[in-house]
């Protein structure tokens, strides 16, 4: 996997929300109301890719 760069991102409320750093909202070009997939690992690793991009379920 190719590091591009790091951010972090704040959880605010009690529904959790989190306010996704300018970077990344550059990078994938999001707007109001677009959706985001989170990806957790067995290793604890998490990956975050827009919920338009196909992303296959592999169990390992």
């Amino acid at each position: 996997m190719e590091y591009i760069t790091e951010t972090s991102l704040t959880i605010r409320g009690t529904r959790r929300r989190t306010t996704v750093p300018k970077e990344i909202v550059d990078h994938f070009g999001f707007n109001d109301g677009d959706k985001i997939r989170w990806i957790l690992f067995r290793d604890h690793r998490v990956v975050i890719v827009p919920k338009k991009l196909d992303v296959t379920h592999e169990t390992a």
